[in-house]
């Protein structure tokens, strides 16, 4: 059985080194980002199962990239959870036409768990 895929879009280095750590120790292949201006292309090449995005990333920004995802047939059915530490992250997520979200600082149970739901 191939390992299942995580795409992480955020800028933050601690926090990608973090959940890489965490979801490759439960078994993930985790691909990052520091910007999301070519999602679609990194989504293409990489086919992931589930991706974290951050709202506050360089060039076009989360809602930007999530949208360009969700309008694409091929890729609008990967889930999307946002992870945002802004205080708007329910309109922010529902904007960007997420799957789900998860507020920063968040508790890694919870990621966890957000994430195991779409796979």
């Amino acid at each position: 059985m191939s390992k299942k895929k995580i795409l992480i879009f955020d800028d933050d280095t601690t926090i990608l080194e973090v959940i890489t750590i965490i979801f490759e120790e439960n078994g993930f292949q985790v691909e990052i980002s520091e910007t999301s201006h070519d999602i679609l292309e990194r989504v293409a090449r990489y086919r992931p199962d589930v991706i974290l995005m951050d709202n506050w990333i360089p060039r076009i920004g989360g809602v930007e990239a999530t949208k360009l995802l969700k309008n694409h047939e091929e890729f609008k059915n990967i889930p999307v959870i946002y992870v945002t530490a802004n205080n708007d992250i329910v309109a922010l997520a529902r904007e960007a036409q997420a799957d789900d979200y998860v507020a920063k600082p968040f508790n890694l149970d919870d990621l966890e768990q957000k994430v195991a739901k779409y796979i």
